[in-house]
């Protein structure tokens, strides 16, 4: 029995559950850190470093025209980064006609250069290490191979995490773990290169100052300082496109690990065991690690936080596809500038014909246009392929991975795996305050949601099945609590674990294992919440400790003496206070309408959000203050009528009803590490919105909650107008009003405000969004009735602009409403 491992740092972002058959086959080789090149950056993304908030470099954006808000979501802020728009360059889709008024405005794009997630010039490797282990009749687990270099630590330990329980039972089966990555030698290496540096660009300005340095030679000296200078802002610029970083600890290495396959849906892996087992030498390892490692991503354009949420919370295919052309573009001028300069000087030789660019699945591209690049059929999965032995691997690489995501896990697989058995025959849960907030009959996948939030022991446990599916469980739960927006789940995750290691792991709290074997049922006092992934149950332990009485939960009942037993958590309710029965049913519905996996995620995510927000408005209540609320000395300089902040109810009774369902989970949430870590990440995330001291959600939410008086809706309409103007304040506008929330709707309803002035700020707002890379699609949504006043009011503004200068005033041709 043999199990093949690879190592990859930036894989674990391409590992999305949306891939491919063949994209599983890359991301489901695990991700590693580097040891191998001595001045490579380690790409982890998805999880935060062991650097310290101080010791973060992040600049502060230039001073914007308005203030905004502390957010809720970390990932709903946006710095400038890529660079943006570009016009459709022949593509052989509809995706570049555009039905939106068009106008010259500088701010519809991005102010940073539009750079790649994978660039040529990068050291990094997209697998660090590759493992072969093997099973031995008298040694056990044995470590046959590790390439190029050994992993540090102990390798019976890596041999037997590699090799699951029963395997040899099975014709198919993976698992995958985290190692924490030693960077002590890597923190050496940058210190020594940058020494160096300093110690290179002080003799150079010696050499200059004593007249050593030629004209010819001075001239590529500046040129060199000039890219050196590029390169420390790009650095410094790409701190703010990147998540924030919550210091848990040293990054992660991810090892995805196959196990004596034979019919496996992964090909790469297949045909590289195939080759192993012919020929077992380090070369056949050799030549899988540089054909993974040669494989190009160089095209795919890097996203800032508020692009991967936009991307992410939208099912259109077209969304950035921008991004994807100008990245072509520009790869089509460098391979033309290195052509001309590779041939000598005709001045009667016409000019290169300009590469034409398809798009993938297009008729175009299947009929086998003269186009050596082509755009994704799908912006949201960057298509590529390695070459093993002559053959082309098709990979699916997702373009926007939030934290907390790793691996190829499904949402729906475990949301129905635990609602059907709930569906047919209910069975009521022994009441706990921070698990059960809708009484006994709480949905089985709440529950298993609030235990995640306040960090109590979970097992996964799935007997007789594969541990692959057992891992992708944990893996699943662990995106689940996170939405993208919490962190600290997966740095205590155990995909896959056995008996042998019961010690350590009941010395991680709150952890959240996969296990295959049944012993762990027969002893509750190893965990609090047990998800049986056959039968489709979860269980309460009866030996899980009883959730405290914490001073919120007392001044709480003694604010609210009318709901002080509901807010204990202690008594059987039927009502819904949380709206989460609500919720799943969405969700339900949702699948079974066949959303997709994306959708459900979108849902997910907003579920999250939404609780962040009512923690932060239940401690201001309780509290009086809160720490998930940065920024109230900017929101004090707003206008009245605009400076309110956190979650919006649509009057005070629905609020308290709602605050006493959550009071007990917010309770055991604000003692955990996801809680702390969001702290962190709120703050650092603050210093680089592009808004400061307004709440766009706050804002959008009472336009959609309440009953506002004219005056009212007049302050948040001429607000949105008069302070969203750039490209980053427009995408954090609709990020707060995404497609699957009625887009536009809500501010689009200013057209129609009985205020001429809120009419044409509307409108003019509209304007601007219409020109923006994303805006577009949401200006596409508006219903017809809204374009046509949006046009009306266009109309009147250019009558009136005409009489005013004394032209002749000619109807606009309105071609961007079709009315049948």
């Amino acid at each position: 029995m043999a199990s093949f491992q690879s190592a990859h740092p930036n894989m674990s972002r391409t590992s999305s559950n949306n891939n491919s058959t063949a994209a599983n086959s890359i991301s489901s080789n695990g991700n590693n850190p580097n040891v191998t090149a001595p001045k490579r950056r380690t790409s982890l993304a998805s999880f935060p470093s062991s650097r310290s908030t101080s010791q973060m470099s992040q600049p502060s954006p230039p001073p914007s025209r308005s203030p905004f808000p502390p957010g809720h979501d970390p990932d709903r802020i946006s710095d400038q980064s890529s660079k943006s728009k570009t016009p459709s360059s022949g593509l052989s889709s509809h995706h570049s006609s555009l039905s939106a008024p068009r106008r010259v405005n500088a701010n519809a794009r991005p102010a940073r250069k539009l750079r790649s997630q994978y660039p040529r010039s990068s050291t990094e490797n997209h697998v660090e290490y590759i493992l072969v282990a093997s099973f031995d009749i008298d040694r056990g687990p044995v470590m046959e191979h590790q390439y190029p270099v050994a992993i540090t630590g102990d390798e019976n330990m890596l041999a037997e995490l590699m090799l699951p329980d029963q395997a040899h039972a099975r014709n198919q089966d993976w698992t995958i773990f985290f190692l924490h990555k030693d960077t002590s030698q890597e923190e050496d290496d940058e210190e020594s290169a940058a020494k160096e540096d300093r110690r290179r660009r002080r003799r150079r300005r010696r050499d200059r100052a004593a007249g050593i340095i030629d004209e010819d030679e001075e001239e590529n000296e500046d040129d060199l300082l000039e890219d050196e200078e590029w390169d420390d802002e790009d650095d410094d610029s790409s701190s703010t496109d990147s998540e924030p970083e919550g210091g848990e600890g040293p990054p992660l290495i991810y090892v995805l690990n196959l196990v004596n396959t034979k019919h496996d849906k992964t090909p790469l892996l297949l045909l590289a065991l195939e080759e192993y087992f012919k020929s077992p030498v380090p070369e056949t390892l050799a030549m899988l690690y540089d054909a993974v490692n040669a494989m190009d991503l160089s095209l795919m354009p890097r996203l800032s936080i508020l692009e991967r949420h936009l991307l992410q919370a939208s099912d259109n295919k077209d969304l950035f596809v921008e991004k994807f052309e100008q990245m072509i573009q520009l790869r089509i001028a460098e391979d033309q500038a290195e052509e001309m300069a590779d041939q000598p000087l005709d001045v009667s030789r016409s000019p290169p014909k300009p590469a034409g660019i398809s798009r993938l699945g297009t008729k175009a591209h299947v009929e086998g246009a003269q186009s050596m690049y082509s755009v994704p059929r799908d912006t949201h999965e960057f298509e590529s392929k390695v070459m093993y032995k002559g053959i082309p691997i098709p990979i699916k690489v997702p373009v926007a991975v939030m934290p907390e995501t790793v691996g190829d896990f499904s949402l729906i697989k475990l949301i129905q795996n635990f609602s059907d058995a709930h569906a047919k025959s209910p069975q009521p849960f022994a009441l706990h305050p921070h698990l059960t907030t809708n009484g006994v009959n709480t949905h089985p996948v709440i529950i298993l949601a609030n235990a995640l939030l306040t960090q109590k022991r979970i097992i996964f446990l799935g007997y007789n099945m594969p541990s692959g599916e057992v891992a992708e469980a944990v893996l699943a739960a662990c995106a689940l609590a996170s939405g993208g927006i919490l962190r600290g789940f997966t740095r205590h995750a155990f995909p896959y674990t056995d008996l042998t290691k019961v010690d350590d792991l009941l010395n991680v709290p709150g952890f959240i294992a996969g296990v295959t074997n049944p012993t762990f049922e027969h002893h509750p006092e190893w965990w609090d919440i047990l998800c049986d992934l056959p039968s489709g149950r979860v269980k309460i332990s009866s030996r899980i400790d009883a959730a405290p009485v914490t001073e919120g939960l007392v001044y709480f009942q003694q604010q609210n003496s009318g709901l002080a037993t509901l807010a204990s958590g202690t008594t059987n309710t039927s009502h819904d206070l949380t709206g989460d029965n609500a919720f799943v049913a969405d969700i339900l519905r949702s699948i079974a309408a066949r959303h997709g996996e994306r959708v459900i995620r979108a849902k997910w995510r907003d579920w999250v959000s939404k609780f962040t927000r009512i923690a932060a408005q239940f401690e201001e209540s309780v509290y009086g203050a809160s720490a998930l609320y940065i920024g109230g000395e900017d929101q004090d300089l707003m206008p009245a009528g605009v400076n309110g902040h956190g979650y919006v109810w649509a009057d005070d009774g629905a609020k308290h009803k709602e605050l006493a369902g959550n009071v007990t989970r917010i309770e055991g949430w604000r003692n955990t590490r996801s809680y702390y870590s969001f702290i962190q990440d709120l703050a650092q995330v603050y210093t680089i919105r592009p808004l400061k001291g307004l709440d766009l959600a706050h804002m959008h939410d009472r336009l959609r909650l309440q009953r506002l008086s004219s005056a009212q809706s007049k302050d948040i309409y001429e607000t949105f107008s008069k302070h969203i103007h750039t490209y980053d304040e427009i995408s954090l506008l609709l990020s707060v009003a995404p497609e699957s929330h009625a887009g536009l709707f809500y501010i689009a309803l200013g057209l129609f405000h009985k205020d001429r002035e809120v009419r044409t700020y509307t409108a003019e707002l509209l304007d601007r969004i219409a020109e923006h890379e994303a805006g577009q699609h949401w200006w596409k949504s508006l219903s017809r009735f809204e374009k046509l006043a949006y046009n009306r009011i266009r109309r009147e503004a250019d009558a009136e602009r005409a009489k005013l200068e004394g032209d002749v005033i000619i109807p606009p041709v309105v071609d961007h409403i079709r009315i049948s």
